[in-house]
């Protein structure tokens, strides 16, 4: 199946042996697969200076230079000072990879930390990110990065081996979390709750080739082609479609190395899953603690971030056909029924064309227009899931911050109650904010006459 969307595999080691006879075809599978861009990464001195010449004989592939825990000895003042002028390379995109690794303990603990400490200092000077490697050695890793400030240019902590609580120190640092194919062996179940944990935005995928095929091909050589079955994993595990996990690591590699070709359009229609979502206005009655877009207009790898609101043609327009998807959804980044007699008109339009039709809102639109306009929906619209967010007035005001004040607690509640009434489903929703009794937003919900549901908050920005 051909990808819209390309994929990075952000880890490779194509200098090694076992690529020394078809690399050429190695290369090929690769983009055949949907693989359009290869990060092969340094562990000493010489590998670093072979993964340069890689990345200037193939248009797709980037470096990164770094001394690896096991060549700890060779991160002296002489070995930084080489590193350096090899960072100098046009296509060095990353210090890496470096870190500790306490399993195999190949070089000194000591060596190890003082040459990690080095490469991050040299990142910082550089202003590149660094590529991590942990192995057994989470602790010292965090007290490092922290103590050497390598939050001030991020990275990744590549073939990560942590559980949850040490993907969400490093996600608080800036840094993004890499998992490679041991998440399709049988029995990782521990490493994919930690991909269930990890938000997409922060995750990338890899290789780590020739090392960790997935498990198909488990024993043999692994090859960056290989890293669409990671990414189909991860598809699996999210609820995600292959072309989603595609896009969103592609814009996250780009984020961070600034390789790849991430999609740059702004969206009025945007598919996720099955589903094909409608970004009609940014504008919000509500200031929400929680939402993303006080730092990013990006959603599932799609820029959201408006420069007008279009009218109902250019709505119809960007939908095409909508009968290829499951159900067509108001939902940008902003209040939908702000604009409510455009979805009036858009979605006349779905229906006619056999659509199930659902809008995602705030709730509040009465008070905006002044009436009850729920009414004017029936018909029109299948679904709708309304922003609870909040068992209480009070609780509402400090999570939502809504321009109606104490007024739209009450107004959310009602249009829940009116729209219970007359649209086929409706659904009320809470974001797990900490300290948020969920469950008395559950049993309100339930007493408004509505299903209910929790979204998972993110709090790593």
């Amino acid at each position: 199946m051909s990808l819209r969307s390309s994929l990075i595999d952000t880890h490779a080691h194509l200098y090694n042996r076992p690529f020394a006879e078809d690399l050429d075809l190695v290369i090929a599978r690769a983009r055949d697969n949907g693989v359009e861009t290869i990060l092969t990464v340094g562990c000493d001195l010489e590998s670093s200076r072979n993964s340069i010449t890689l990345a200037e004989r193939f248009d797709e592939v980037y470096a990164a230079v770094g001394i690896h825990p096991h060549d700890a000895l060779q991160a002296d003042e002489e070995g930084i000072r080489r590193l350096r002028e090899l960072a100098a390379a046009p296509k060095v995109v990353a210090i890496g990879e470096t870190g500790l690794d306490y399993y195999r303990d190949r070089a000194p603990r000591d060596a190890q930390r003082l040459a990690f400490r080095r490469q991050i200092r040299l990142a910082r000077e550089l202003a590149l990110p660094l590529i991590v490697h942990d192995r057994d050695a989470h602790e010292d890793i965090l007290s490092i990065l922290r103590e050497e400030q390598a939050a001030e240019v991020g990275g990744v902590i590549h073939c990560f081996s942590g559980d949850a609580a040490m993907a969400r120190a490093c996600l608080e640092m800036g840094f993004y979390i890499s998992f490679p194919a041991t998440i399709t062996y049988p029995k990782n179940e521990e490493l994919r709750a930690v991909v269930r944990s990890v938000p997409m935005e922060r995750l990338l995928v890899e290789t780590d080739c020739p090392y960790l095929a997935p498990q198909p091909f488990r024993g043999k050589r692994n090859e960056p082609a290989y890293v669409r079955l990671t990414a189909e994993k991860i598809g699996e595990i999210k609820g995600l479609s292959l072309e989603d996990v595609a896009r969103i690591t592609t814009l996250n590699a780009g984020n961070l190395f600034g390789i790849g070709q991430a999609e740059q359009a702004v969206r009025i229609a945007y598919a996720i899953r099955n589903s094909l979502y409608l970004n009609i206005t940014n504008r919000c009655t509500n200031a929400c603690s929680f939402c993303a877009k006080f730092h990013d207009f990006t959603v599932k790898g799609h820029r959201l971030k408006l420069d007008h609101e279009p009218d109902a043609a250019e709505v119809i327009a960007a939908v095409g056909d909508p009968r290829a998807y499951d159900e067509v959804v108001f939902c940008g980044y902003g209040e939908p029924l702000l604009r409510l007699d455009l979805i009036k008109e858009v979605a006349a339009w779905l229906k006619k064309k056999g659509c199930k039709v659902r809008i995602n809102t705030d709730g509040q639109a009465n008070l905006v227009h002044g009436r009850n306009i729920v009414p004017e929906l029936v018909g029109l619209v299948d679904s709708l899931s309304v922003s609870l967010n909040a068992p209480d007035a009070a609780t509402y005001q400090d999570l939502c911050h809504s321009q109606f004040g104490e007024l739209a607690f009450e107004g959310v509640k009602e249009f829940i109650r009116e729209a219970a009434r007359c649209i086929p489903e409706v659904v009320a929703s809470a974001v797990t904010v900490p300290s948020l009794d969920i469950a008395a937003c559950r049993k309100l919900a339930e007493e408004l006459g509505a299903k209910f549901r929790e979204r998972e908050y993110n709090e790593v920005g």
